[in-house]
């Protein structure tokens, strides 16, 4: 909302400069979002008088003009304006004035002293029109200061008001605002009945009482719609953002800037019978003030005759019954609508109007009948005519209740930090128009007609924070005993996990937890997504059941710009239906961590050659997240991942996840360039850790021997690894694979896998024997379990 500081100082004027009144606003909760003068900066501009306008000696298009500034003496002045008479006044720049363009001193044009200018609007900033010298009124006092007469000096306010403050859509309300806040006097407007003078009235029904409990009209006669609109009135019309139409309209339109009531006035000529507000009957259509024809939806509110709809209610006028410059006598609306009656309707039509954009957030129930008072006088006194009485017709069961609200003072001080006595915070709400009365400790706080936003005791403590000053509320430093928690070494925090991964070169992202449904269908398998009932983008309409298509977004974005190197990982919530048989119906949200490398496995540098990242740099990545935690790894079939290039994530018998190589199709359909690899496992197995224990170093040497063992080619190596460790003697410290061979002397089918056993113990140095035993052993389990040889 816009509006002129000069108008708001009509009704309260604080000992304030503009910027200090500006602040006050907005730590008031109006907030300013921009405040700029009314026009240019400029000076030595002021009123004059032309007495004589002859033709310049030297040129056609000029004149010689004699200027009565109020100096003393008239002034040379050469003009090329084509309107400049004798006569008129107009603003006159003398010389040293400065303009927004340029300053003025005495000049020869064609050869003749000039000794000033005489300006038009744009030469002073004041709008773009330049076709001839501005003409003030006959009765501009001459000599006057031209920022003066047109208080210039003005600055313009727009607000941002927050939906539940719509008692601040007009001066009136921010005014109210003002004077509690600096507890100035307030001088609002008087809204005294006026007499009528002729005895005619338009009977009115309300035949949707629920969406309009209250309708005002009055019949004005004799009306001159020609007259012309008062200069104040056009000057804080124009610097509210509304231009001038005529002197009927521009009436309305300043009422509900004023008070903010939005008013309409019908042509009575046009109208027959009384005047119903009523829902549309069965194809009825309304030709608008902007000359859209719409047919209303079925809870569209419309005012209508007994012949014909004439508007949409609280939204927009009909173009047919509307008023006109030879419109002599006119009926005059001034009614409440529901807020749910309006909310939405303009918008569904592609329009927003002013009087909407109040009703939808609520106006002053009680304010219908005073707002058609001052309007009915403003007309009379620019217009003329007479002026029937006021016909109302209420519904007093569908006017919104303000019950009153329990307010509890001790709370209200818990809440806000601040020391205020029972007596301040009476005061306080006094201030704003609400009525207050004691009940035993607590206050019972009856809103006025025009706050709809207070409802609860929540609504009237931040009230009192708004009034005391958001600003005032002392900043205090919790204060309390700190005890150090306790922190289990048998799990780590989410935020280690991050540290480990930050550590080999990944970096976090964080992504939307709903995406794309070709997602899900794609990388998940997923035809039954989880959809959103009301998305925020219609290429965002599913819940994510994996971290995986996030990732490889993120990598598409990063190939767009050139970054041919990327690890990202994600920590986040997935979201998976509940499968039938599960007792509680609804939805699983595990957390995830997943991880993608794309790429080359090293920065380019000169030191090492360069090398794609492959499954087995993931996984190392993947086992040192988990370390000292074993994993183990078995081949798997997943939608997302290369057929043989992937696997899944065992932590003891407990599948936690899976590791892999995006599948070669979504890496041509989704443009990933080189294929990434990604792993995706349960944030929990991640966050568990083992508890330290103590273990003797040995002193002692180790012994080593070498086995390798021929196996079936279908068995995994963690298999044989595990089989192998079952049956180990307390001296084993350790197997490793260091070998895997197929060929010549193995038969098809099978491989040969060459292991290294370490052996030592803490107290002594190992015999032959018992390292051979050990080592018998260990052959004798793989033989027995796997059908393992040992190769001679």
């Amino acid at each position: 909302m816009q509006f002129s500081e000069y108008w708001l100082r009509s009704f309260v004027n604080p000992p304030l400069d503009s910027d200090a009144l500006g602040h006050l606003l907005t730590m008031a909760g109006l907030e300013v979002e921009e405040s700029v003068p009314a026009a240019p900066a400029f000076s030595g501009v002021v009123v004059a008088r032309i007495v004589e306008a002859g033709k310049h000696p030297n040129a056609d298009k000029l004149k010689l003009c004699k200027v009565d500034a109020g100096q003393g003496e008239l002034l040379q002045i050469v003009c090329g304006a084509p309107n400049a008479a004798t006569g008129m006044k107009v603003p006159c720049a003398v010389v040293g004035a400065s303009l927004p363009a340029f300053a003025i001193k005495a000049a020869k044009l064609r050869g003749v002293e000039s000794f000033g200018m005489l300006c038009s609007a744009r030469e002073l900033g004041l709008s773009d029109d330049h076709g001839g010298l501005l003409e003030l009124p006959p009765d501009a006092p001459i000599g006057q200061d031209v920022r003066e007469y047109f208080a210039l000096d003005d600055t313009l306010f727009t607000i941002k008001l927050t939906p539940n403050r719509s008692d601040c859509l007009s001066l009136a309300g921010v005014a109210r605002e003002v004077a509690a806040l600096t507890g100035q006097p307030l001088a609002l407007p008087p809204l005294d009945p006026v007499a009528p003078t002729i005895d005619e009235r338009r009977v009115i029904v309300l035949d949707a009482p629920e969406g309009c409990p209250r309708y005002c009209g009055r019949i004005l006669r004799g009306v001159d719609a020609k007259a012309p609109t008062p200069d104040w009135m056009k000057q804080r019309l124009q610097r509210s953002g509304l231009r001038s139409v005529s002197a009927l309209v521009d009436v309305t339109n300043y009422v509900m800037l004023e008070l903010g009531q939005p008013l309409h006035a019908f042509d009575n000529a046009k109208l027959a019978g009384a005047i119903h507000v009523r829902y549309p009957r069965d194809s009825e259509q309304v030709l608008l003030l902007n000359e859209q024809t719409v047919t209303p939806a079925a809870d569209t509110l419309l005012i209508a005759d007994e012949a014909r709809a004439l508007a949409l209610a609280g939204i927009m006028g009909g173009d047919e019954s509307g008023i006109t410059l030879d419109t002599v006598d006119l009926f005059l609306e001034s009614a409440f609508f529901a807020p749910a009656a309006i909310a939405g309707r303009a918008r569904s039509y592609g329009f927003v109007s002013d009087a909407s954009h109040r009703f939808e957030r609520g106006v002053d129930f009680a304010l219908a009948s005073q707002a058609i008072e001052r309007a009915t006088k403003l007309i009379l006194d620019i217009c003329g005519g007479a002026a029937g009485p006021v016909e109302e017709a209420v519904a007093p069961d569908h006017l919104p209740l303000r019950n009153a609200v329990r307010l509890r003072p001790a709370r209200a001080r818990r809440l806000l930090g601040i020391d205020l006595d029972d007596d301040a915070i009476v005061q306080l709400l006094e201030s704003v128009h609400l009525s207050v009365r004691r009940d035993g400790d607590a206050l019972l706080v009856e809103p006025p007609s025009f706050r709809f936003d207070i409802e609860i005791e929540e609504d009237l403590i931040e009230e009192i924070a708004r009034l005391h000053g958001y600003d005032a509320i002392p900043a205090v430093a919790p204060q309390g005993a700190l005890a150090m928690l306790d922190r289990s070494e048998s799990s780590r925090s989410a935020w280690d996990v991050r540290c480990r991964l930050a550590g080999r070169g990944y970096q976090e992202v964080v992504n939307y937890a709903f995406v794309e449904e070709a997602w899900e269908r794609d990388f998940c398998a997923n035809e039954t997504p989880i959809r959103l009932a009301n998305p925020i983008a219609s290429q965002m309409s599913v819940m994510r059941s994996s971290l995986i298509p996030g990732l490889a977004a993120n990598l598409v974005a990063n190939r767009k710009r050139q970054q041919s190197r990327v690890r990202v990982f994600e920590v986040g919530r997935c979201f998976e239906r509940k499968a039938d048989g599960e007792p509680v119906a609804g939805f699983h949200q595990p957390l995830r961590i997943a991880a993608l490398a794309a790429g080359l496995a090293l920065p380019e540098q000169w030191g090492s050659a360069s090398r794609s990242i492959d499954f087995f740099d993931v996984k190392g990545d993947l086992e040192a997240l988990f370390a000292p935690r074993a994993l183990s790894f078995e081949p798997v079939s997943h939608s997302a991942l290369h057929p043989g290039r992937a696997a899944t994530v065992l932590m003891g018998e407990r599948r936690i996840g899976v590791v892999g190589e995006i599948h070669p199709v979504w890496v041509q359909r989704y443009e990933l360039g080189s294929a990434p690899v990604v792993f995706e496992v349960e944030l929990d197995a991640a966050l568990a850790a083992e508890l330290p224990a103590h273990r003797e170093i040995s002193k002692l040497p180790a012994v080593t021997r070498d086995i390798a063992l021929v196996i079936e080619q279908a068995v995994p190596v963690a298999r044989v690894l595990e089989v192998m460790n079952e049956d180990a003697a307390p001296i084993v410290k350790g197997i490793e694979l260091f070998d895997v061979y197929h060929g010549k002397g193995i038969d098809p089918g099978k491989k040969s896998l060459a292991f290294r056993v370490l052996m030592q113990d803490t107290q002594r140095t190992l015999e032959d024997a018992e390292v051979d035993s050990a080592v018998e052993a260990i052959v004798r389990h793989a033989e027995t379990a796997l059908g393992a040889r040992l190769r001679g």
